[in-house]
C-alpha cells in the first residue's frame, strides 16, 4: 500500500474503452481527418490516514485479513478503495487478477460489476426526469407500449403452477421500476416458484435480442405480484435502460458514455473490454474446482443486449468517481449531472409499510430501498457496523460499494468470486468502520 503517492493512471493515445479514449478532444483537422488530442488527468486526490480519522494500526487488520484469505485460497484476489472527505485514504490490490496464469491483481484491474450497474442506470433516469421528460408516477406503458397488456400470474396454493392471469390493480410506474416494486422478477433469486421458472425459461430468448426486443419479450411474461405491493429483485432496471433509449433517442451505451462516463472521467467503464485492455480483466475463479466459473459475462465483445441492470465493466477508481458524485449531491470536479434534491430523493427510503418484502428481501433487516440502491434505516437491527442513511449495493460476482453521508465515507470492493460475495461484504464493512477513530 502506497498512500502518499498520487496514482498516475496509464494513458494511451490509441487506447479505447467502450467508445471513447482516455483523452479530451481538442480539435479535428478536416483535411486529412487527423484528430489532435490533449491528455486529461482523472486521478482522485489522496490524503494520509490520520488526516481523515483512520488509525493506520487498526486499518492494518483489514490488510492482514485479506492477505490471509488469499493465502488460504478463500478468494483469488480483490481490490479495495476507501475515500473520506473526498480523498483516498486506502487503496490496495490483493492476490491474483488471474489465478490460473498467476497474474497479480492490479489496482486498476477491470471487473464485471453486474448489479452495481443499476445505480448508474438509475442516475441516468433521474437526469432525464430533471429535464421534464417524464414523472416518476407515469406508467411505463406510456413509453414502452409492450407493457399495456401485462398480466399478473394467479398461482395454485403451493406456488408451483400458474393457473390463470389477471389484470394488474394499477399500472407499473417508473418509480416501481426504480425501487423494484414493479411485479417483475429475475427467476434465479428466492424460491423457484412457477413464475420465476417462467422467467428463467424466457431469459435466453430475452437476452439474445437487442434491448428493445428483449424488453418487449419481457413484458410478455406474467408479473409475480401486483405493482407496488411487493419488493422483488428483478429485470426492472433493464426496463429503465430501455426507457432511457426511448426518451433520449440514444442507444443505452451511447447515453452512458456521452452523458455520464465522459463528463465524470469514467474512462474504464463500459459494456465490454477491447482487446487492447483485456490484460487488465479480472478473471473469475472457483477455489473448489480450481477453474473459472462458466457463468460469468463475456466481456470481450459488445453485447447484443445492453443490460442496464447488470452489464457494465468498471474499475474501483472509476466507480469511486460515480460514488463521489452521489456523496457530493450530484457534482464532481465542477461537473453537475443532477441537483442536490434529486440525490436526496434517490437516497430516501421508498418502501412503505404496504410493500411486502417477498421471500427473499436482499436489502436485509433494518434497510429499505431507494431509487437504485438499498438505504439503511437505522444503526440498529442490521447486523454490521454502519450509519443511518448509508446507501449501498453490490454485484453478483462479489463486487460491492457503500456510501456513508454521515461519515463522508465511500468504500468499494472489487472481486470476481461469486460464492464469496456474502462471506466478505459484512466483514469488509466491520473492518473498515472499526478503524475510524476520530
Amino acid at each position: 500500500m502506497n498512500i502518499a503517492d498520487l496514482r498516475k493512471h496509464s494513458v494511451s493515445t490509441t487506447r479505447t474503452f467502450l467508445s471513447f479514449p482516455k483523452l479530451v478532444l481538442v480539435a479535428i483537422l478536416i483535411a486529412g481527418s487527423t484528430v489532435v488530442v490533449a491528455e486529461r488527468s482523472e486521478a482522485l486526490p489522496v490524503a494520509e490516514l490520520e488526516e481523515n480519522g483512520f488509525s493506520p494500526a487498526r486499518l492494518r487488520l483489514l490488510s492482514e485479513f485479506l492477505k490471509a484469505e488469499v493465502a488460504r485460497m478463500q478468494t483469488p484476489g480483490a481490490t479495495l478503495l476507501i475515500m473520506r472527505n473526498g480523498r483516498i485514504v486506502y487503496e490496495d490490490a490483493f492476490g491474483y487478477q488471474d489465478k490460473v496464469t498467476g497474474t497479480p491483481m492490479r489496482k486498476d484491474s477491470l471487473f464485471r460489476i453486474y448489479s452495481m450497474t443499476k445505480p448508474i442506470t438509475s442516475l441516468g433516469v433521474m437526469m432525464l426526469l430533471e429535464k421534464g421528460k417524464f414523472l416518476l408516477t407515469d406508467p411505463i406503458q406510456q413509453y414502452i407500449s409492450a407493457f399495456e397488456n401485462v398480466k399478473v400470474a394467479v398461482v395454485n396454493e403451493d406456488d408451483s403452477e400458474i393457473v390463470g392471469l389477471e389484470s394488474p390493480q394499477r399500472p407499473i410506474t417508473i418509480q416501481d421500476l426504480l425501487r423494484h416494486t414493479s411485479g417483475l422478477t429475475y427467476g434465479f433469486f428466492g424460491n423457484r416458484t412457477a413464475v420465476r421458472k417462467a422467467y428463467i425459461a424466457g431469459q435466453a430468448k430475452m437476452r439474445g435480442a437487442d434491448l428493445r426486443t428483449g424488453v418487449d419479450r419481457l413484458a410478455e411474461l406474467p408479473l409475480i405480484a401486483h405493482p407496488g405491493t411487493r419488493w422483488e429483485y428483478s429485470y426492472s432496471t433493464d426496463v429503465l435502460g430501455r426507457l432511457i433509449e426511448v426518451v433520449s433517442g440514444k442507444k443505452l451505451s451511447a447515453y452512458f458514455q456521452e452523458e455520464i462516463f465522459e463528463p465524470l472521467g469514467m474512462h474504464d467503464t463500459g459494456f465490454y473490454i477491447p482487446k487492447s485492455q483485456l490484460h487488465r480483466a479480472a478473471q473469475g475463479y472457483d477455489p473448489k474446482t480450481e477453474d473459472y466459473p462458466a457463468s460469468l459475462l463475456d466481456i470481450t465483445k459488445p453485447p447484443v443486449f445492453e443490460s442496464g441492470g447488470g452489464g457494465l465493466v468498471s474499475s474501483m477508481y472509476d466507480y469511486a468517481r460515480f460514488c463521489q458524485l452521489i456523496l457530493n449531491g450530484g457534482e464532481l470536479d465542477g461537473v453537475r449531472l443532477v441537483g442536490r434534491k434529486t440525490v436526496e430523493l434517490m437516497s430516501a427510503d421508498h418502501l412503505s409499510q404496504e410493500v411486502a418484502p417477498g421471500d427473499l428481501y436482499l436489502p436485509g433487516p433494518g434497510q429499505g430501498f431507494g431509487l437504485g440502491f438499498a438505504v439503511r434505516r437505522s444503526v440498529g437491527v442490521t447486523g454490521f457496523l454502519g450509519s443511518k442513511g448509508e446507501i449501498r449495493w453490490g454485484g453478483m460476482a462479489g463486487t460491492a460499494f457503500w456510501i456513508d453521508p454521515e461519515e463522508k465515507l465511500i468504500c468499494i470492493w472489487m472481486i470476481q468470486d461469486v460464492p464469496q460475495s456474502s462471506h466478505y461484504r459484512q466483514r469488509f464493512k466491520n473492518l473498515v468502520y472499526q478503524a475510524i477513530v476520530d
